[in-house]
């Protein structure tokens, strides 16, 4: 089977793409505050007067939203379109997924990773875009346009992208990190963590074994989950967005997360460091959606326009320190971010991403069930645990059986 890879030549494209691609060109510039400003060709105006409040469903942490002194991006759209946000967030994409499948829930905007995009598309659970609503897609580099997992991108529009990696603590590891096979080693036992979701933690456990991040049968996925038992009892904890209070905080030697997370991290934690392992990382795409079902269409791709304007777009890059699209909002960024091996890896790295793709029904379920299983044996026990309410079991069996034998003897006698 082929695997789904970012290459070098894709990663030349980027280059040439950043390098020459230019940003929507617009009428004179309408300025919102001091920091925001947007193309004037746009009708920013037209649903000021409806009372539309857009419900936006996005992961957690990952919008300039005013906190730690960022430009809030949220209150410069209402106060500039005269629509109100109402913004909530999640931990996964199978959070996400389980949420909008549960029903009685209706969003205007979500923020889906690639394989989750292809899963909802194949589900009719996306609106098909109106691109005449978000022209800035024209400022969006084309490397990350026209994936497989929605082609001609009738579904998404790119927001950040990334990828994965090993970030760890200098002061507890002997010896820097390497390979995720080193979160397997016994020597870290309770000082790793693992991530609490099934897609990204069968992607590491298959690295480890061997295998592609893309899992192509029942048997495949049984030998991964395997591979998970196999580390049960080294990790601290299975984490989402605990991850940052745990690494911040020094209470953890290392933990598998997104790259964009890690230079938050960083900064607030100085005896961090990140590492991209070498058998290979996940390269992904976050894109902006819209639910099937949702009550303001247009108005929601007028939010997804205004996400895509340079300023914002630069707000946003800078405050959550993931990768940007946005080839004008790239040329924008300052040196050390713009340059970062972190946040914009070379060759070295992205030559051997893999691209998570779109899984059959049948394997969805698999991993499901046994990263269900798996958590479930976790959090009920080890082995030893079983055994030795087995063997009281059977001790209190005994007993009871000896009172009878006894009670019955004195009554004979």
């Amino acid at each position: 089977m082929k695997l789904k890879k970012f290459s070098a030549a894709a990663l030349a494209a980027l280059t040439v793409t950043m390098m020459s691609a230019a940003p929507v060109l617009a009428a004179d510039d309408i300025e919102v505050n001091e920091d925001i400003s947007v193309s004037g060709d746009y009708d920013w105006k037209r649903f000021a007067n409806d009372h539309i409040t857009l419900n936006v469903y996005n992961n957690g942490l990952y919008i300039s939203d005013g906190s730690d002194e960022s430009i809030n991006v949220l209150s410069a759209f209402e106060e500039l379109t005269g629509i109100k946000v109402n913004y909530t967030t999640y931990d996964s994409n199978e959070s996400l997924y389980a949420k909008l499948k549960s029903g009685g829930v209706s969003y205007d905007v979500i923020f889906p990773s690639d394989y989750m995009v292809g899963k909802m598309i194949n589900e009719g659970m996306l609106a098909e875009l109106d691109m005449d609503n978000i022209p800035n897609i024209a400022g969006v580099g084309e490397t990350y346009l026209d994936r497989s997992f929605d082609p001609g991108n009738k579904y998404s529009v790119p927001y950040m992208w990334g990828t994965t990696g090993l970030i760890y603590n200098t002061t507890m590891v002997e010896e820097p990190p390497t390979k995720w096979a080193d979160m397997w080693d016994v020597e870290y036992t309770n000082n790793v963590l693992m991530f609490n979701n099934s897609r990204d933690a069968y992607a590491i456990a298959a690295k480890v074994a061997g295998l592609s991040m893309n899992p192509q049968s029942v048997d495949e996925i049984t030998a991964i989950t395997e591979k998970l038992k196999e580390q049960k009892n080294i990790v601290q904890a299975y984490v989402m967005d605990e991850v940052f209070d745990k690494m911040e905080g020094g209470e953890a030697a290392m933990a598998p997360y997104y790259a964009g997370d890690a230079i938050t991290m960083i900064d607030e934690n100085p005896d961090l460091a990140f590492v991209h392992p070498e058998e290979g990382v996940n390269f992904f795409i976050d894109s902006m959606c819209i639910p099937a079902n949702a009550k303001h269409q247009e108005a929601a791709e007028m939010f997804i326009n205004y996400l895509c304007e340079p300023d914002v777009g630069l707000a946003n890059a800078d405050f959550i320190g993931y990768s940007t699209p946005i080839t004008a909002v790239w040329e924008m960024l300052d040196d050390d971010l713009k340059y970062s091996e972190i946040a914009y890896p070379g060759a070295e790295v992205l030559d051997k991403a893999e691209v998570f793709e779109t899984l059959p029904d049948d394997i969805n379920a698999a991993m499901d069930a046994q990263w269900s299983e798996m958590k479930s044996y976790e959090e009920g026990g080890n082995g030893w645990m079983v055994l030795v309410l087995l063997l009281l079991a059977i001790a209190i069996s005994a007993f009871n059986i000896w009172r009878k034998l006894r009670k019955k003897s004195r009554d004979n006698y």
